[in-house]
């Protein structure tokens, strides 16, 4: 018996789990938000990275949100915080009654997550394109203070019209931020429409790599692929970018590469559909 690949399928249904876990937080908090409606599709685009992050990659502890040693995420896409937040509860920082706020009078869980660092929220995101340079400045102050925590930033490609972008995608390498990296959600929308009708950014691969960064694409819905790239990753002496080939609204037949789901109410009907599709899915290495 081969122990270390027994380990590493284990790891893999791990993060699975961890994943469907994750659809059907998204679920309750959005049909909990009800006419407040809530950001599904590009949520659950990088449900599967969030997964891989919070579940195998990143060094937190789930019995301190604040631990100063923990790697950093930033989620610059803010408005997918579906997905941050329902991990945030995976791993114990948030209460299930808690999620059932989202949106609400009074509710620590907004629309764009706002700093709340008791609740492992680290950083205030939601104004597209500053996520990278936030991200560029806590790798900096990681390194100035000769600490070893990582920092994961999550951008959209929609989100790379910005410039801010791409004066952040140069400065990163000058700096030599070993410890940053980046993730770009490319499931090939924005809020009025697909990526090539409103501003085509053509190979992001080329573009990043071209700014002196470690760049690769995989598929955003392969965990395997992901767990291998991160494996491998601390050889690497760049910052590292992944450009994940993602689908919007992965996992639910109504909102599969469906822009109507970027910010939409989900009903009581469709939240039960949605949550029979999830309870018949089983872990990809089932």
């Amino acid at each position: 018996m081969d122990t270390n690949n027994n380990n590493e399928e284990n790891q893999i249904k791990k993060i699975e789990n961890f994943a469907l876990q994750l659809k059907k937080h998204i679920l309750e908090m959005a049909v909990s938000a009800g006419a407040d409606s809530a950001h599904f599709g590009g949520a659950l685009s990088i449900t599967d990275i969030v997964s891989t992050l919070f579940a195998y990659q990143m060094k937190i502890d789930k019995k301190n949100p604040k631990w100063e040693e923990r790697d950093r995420f930033i989620l610059s896409k803010g408005h997918a915080c579906l997905a941050y937040y329902a991990a945030l509860c995976e791993v114990g920082y948030i209460s299930n009654n808690e999620l059932k706020t989202f949106e609400k009078n009074e509710t620590n869980l907004l629309g764009h997550p706002v700093i709340n660092r008791n609740l492992g929220i680290d950083f205030s995101n939601g104004s597209l394109g500053m996520g990278l340079s936030l991200g560029i400045g806590v790798a900096i102050s990681a390194k100035k203070k000769k600490k070893d925590f990582k920092v994961y930033v999550i951008v959209g490609d929609g989100e790379c019209n910005e410039g801010s972008i791409w004066e952040g995608a140069m400065a990163a390498p000058n700096f030599k931020l070993d410890n940053l990296y980046v993730i770009i959600d490319k499931n090939n929308f924005q809020q009025t429409g697909s990526n090539k009708e409103i501003m085509n950014v053509e190979n992001l691969k080329d573009k990043w790599s071209s700014f002196g960064w470690h760049t690769t694409e995989l598929d955003g819905h392969n965990i395997r692929d992901l767990c291998d790239f991160f494996k491998e990753s601390n050889k690497i002496t760049k910052p590292k970018a992944i450009i994940a080939n993602t689908i919007k609204g992965k996992g639910f037949s109504f909102s599969e590469n469906n822009n109507d789901w970027h910010h939409a109410v989900l009903t009581k009907s469709l939240y039960e559909t949605a949550m029979s599709e999830v309870i018949k899915k089983k872990p990809y290495g089932n």
